[in-house]
């Protein structure tokens, strides 16, 4: 079994969350980042704890996924764009978008942030419906990170009030990734 890196938007998943439900199913293999910075984002935190969340998740298993959410997926790119690591996969679900009218201005150090190709495997996952991101910027996105993109009708921001429990379809997902 590889291990994850479960990387949270802004304040992290709550319980009912598919990021935190995935956790717990994986166990030890799954690590969540941990920012100083939860709720008044810094990116230069939030890269400096997916490379510790990375280092311990490599020690499980060397080949390491990324689950990323929303203001997650940025950190995820500029680390990956930053690390360069070996064995990593990048599952990149509802990333916002930076200049869009709904981006937190709470998340200033990322506001600047453009998407460049991703140095590993990826998958971009949004929905068509997402209050902090339009379809066509998050394809864009993926075209840019050099990932292929899959939208979603209806699911909003993917996250806990998008009811979607374990999202089952999402790991199915996952599994077209890391299945590679």
């Amino acid at each position: 079994m590889a291990a994850y890196v479960i990387m949270p938007g802004i304040d992290g998943s709550d319980d009912e969350h598919w990021q935190s439900r995935w956790e717990d199913q994986w166990g030890p293999a799954a690590v969540r980042t941990a920012p100083a910075s939860w709720s008044a984002p810094d990116l230069a935190d939030w890269i400096a704890a997916v490379q510790a969340a990375h280092a311990r998740a490599a020690e499980y298993d060397g080949r390491v996924t990324l689950v990323a959410h929303s203001l997650g997926c940025w950190a995820a790119a500029e680390w990956l764009d930053r690390a360069r690591p070996e064995g990593v996969t990048a599952f990149l679900v509802a990333p916002p978008d930076p200049r869009g009218p709904e981006f937190p201005t709470g998340a200033a150090t990322f506001g600047h942030l453009t998407a460049r190709p991703l140095p590993c495997p990826g998958l971009v996952v949004a929905s068509d419906d997402d209050p902090y991101c339009a379809p066509g910027r998050a394809a864009a996105f993926a075209s840019a990170w050099q990932a292929p993109f899959h939208l979603l009708a209806g699911h909003g921001h993917i996250n806990s009030a998008s009811g979607l429990g374990d999202w089952p379809a999402g790991r199915e997902l996952l599994g077209t990734l890391t299945d590679r």
